[in-house]
């Protein structure tokens, strides 16, 4: 028989500081803005969760999966969360009882999942681009190790390789760095990422948390048959408004020298990984350092390509910086042989020419993204800031439609089948 329902009870969703790393997937895509965080912790605010569960998949840590059964009354707080260095213990029923709450069912505390596509589909809401973001991998990708090293065991890596991977001056410059393993195990797939915990403590006298880095390297490493692999990483000197900042994590990178060690956790995500079937087609749109796991998965085709395993899908590369000097591997780019990979750059600050985004250069490039957007055995890859996802799958949408297709259809087969990944911050 089931237990009465408590009206004094409330199933709070929390998430789990000492495994969170930070990287903003749960508030992104967050649909009722529950989700919100300081410097330090991502929080739910009880009064807005409605429990539909849009966070849980996507999570590449599980830091988002915890409850706990709490009088409402007491439930905790935005502020109350925000100061925790680890979750508070569960309250045994004695506890409940003594706030006078009685035996709840749990069950019965749980509002029902949110439909795999909200009505952002069908146009009944404000156009939500997350919405079209795949929780799950496409069918054909290897399998994922994930957690192998967590907050308490953190492993140790060498640093055997960090210089400058782009033309721009201090303020901007991004670093190429490879960490090596030894004789660790560190399994990773091209598109998954690691936490790297900088030294030292923050203005509160507490250890600083890991910050995630996207892997820019293929599965063999970044020599292959090494146990090694690099990150992307570019050196924070100002925040999004322009004023000066230094930050932790991305300074502690940049500086270190070959010899260092490093303190890794992870690795981390079992959704946005390439497909192995080599006749797929790999669209690949980012901005910045979300490059990274763009060339973990152009250099293992290439890779691929040379060893005689590769059967001919198409790769498509749609990159944005400001400037051709601050984006990452330009010179690299350019060396790779036009069959293998088809390039299409977009500047936003160049000397005298006009503002030019991905996207824009996504809808110059209609008629070969729409037939790829009709082709099942295509992928496709969006990694870098906030502000460039609703553009870029506005465009998908836009180049669908233009060529008398159903976006609804396909936007919504994308999500399902693993073909449409969407990794910003």
């Amino acid at each position: 028989m089931d237990m009465a329902v408590d009206a004094r009870a409330i199933k709070q969703h929390l998430i789990d500081p000492e495994i969170c790393i930070r990287c903003n997937t749960c508030e992104s895509v967050c649909p009722t803005g529950a989700i919100t965080h300081d410097d330090r912790n991502y929080v739910v605010n009880a009064d807005i969760c409605n429990q539909c569960m849009a966070c849980i998949s996507p999570c590449p840590t599980g830091s988002i999966d915890n409850w706990r059964i709490m009088p409402l009354a007491r439930a905790y707080s935005i502020e109350e969360q925000l100061t925790w260095d680890e979750l508070p213990p569960e309250l045994t029923p004695e506890q409940l009882a003594a706030e006078g709450v009685s035996a709840v069912d749990e069950a019965a505390l749980e509002t029902p999942a949110a439909p795999a596509l909200p009505a952002a589909v069908t146009g009944e809401a404000p156009f939500n681009s997350a919405a079209f973001g795949a929780a799950v991998p496409p069918w054909s990708a290897a399998h994922a190790y994930t957690n192998l090293y967590g907050p308490k065991q953190a492993t140790t890596a060498t640093v055997v390789g960090n210089f400058n991977c782009t033309e721009a001056g201090f303020a901007n410059e991004t670093h190429h760095v490879v960490l090596d393993f030894g004789a660790m195990p560190f399994p990773v797939l091209e598109g998954q990422s690691i936490g790297v915990v900088p030294p030292g403590v923050d203005a509160k006298g507490r250890p600083h948390t890991a910050r995630q880095y996207s892997i820019a390297s293929p599965r063999n490493g970044e020599r292959p048959g090494y146990n090694n692999i690099s990150l992307t990483v570019k050196r924070v000197t100002e925040d999004h408004q322009g004023r000066p900042v230094r930050g932790v994590a991305s300074n502690y990178i940049c500086d270190l020298k070959v010899g260092d060690t490093v303190q890794v956790i992870g690795p981390f995500g079992t959704s946005f990984l390439m497909p192995n079937h080599p006749k797929s087609h790999i669209v690949m749109i980012c901005t910045g350092t979300g490059s990274a796991p763009m060339r973990a998965m152009t250099e293992w085709r290439r890779r691929l390509r040379a060893s005689g395993k590769f059967e001919g899908g198409k790769l498509m590369l749609f990159f944005g910086a400001r400037t051709q000097q601050e984006l990452p591997y330009f010179g690299p780019l350019q060396n790779l042989p036009k069959d293998f990979i088809d390039i299409n750059f977009a500047f936003s600050r160049a000397a005298g020419s006009p503002k030019r985004y991905v996207q824009d250069r996504m809808r110059e490039r209609a008629l070969d993204l729409a037939a790829l957007l009709q082709d099942p055995n295509t992928y496709l890859y969006v990694c870098g800031l906030k502000s460039m996802e609703e553009g870029v799958v506005l465009a998908l949408r836009d180049v669908a439609q233009e060529a008398g297709l159903s976006w609804d259809t396909i936007g919504a087969a994308l999500k399902r089948e693993g073909r449409l990944h969407l990794e910003t911050y």
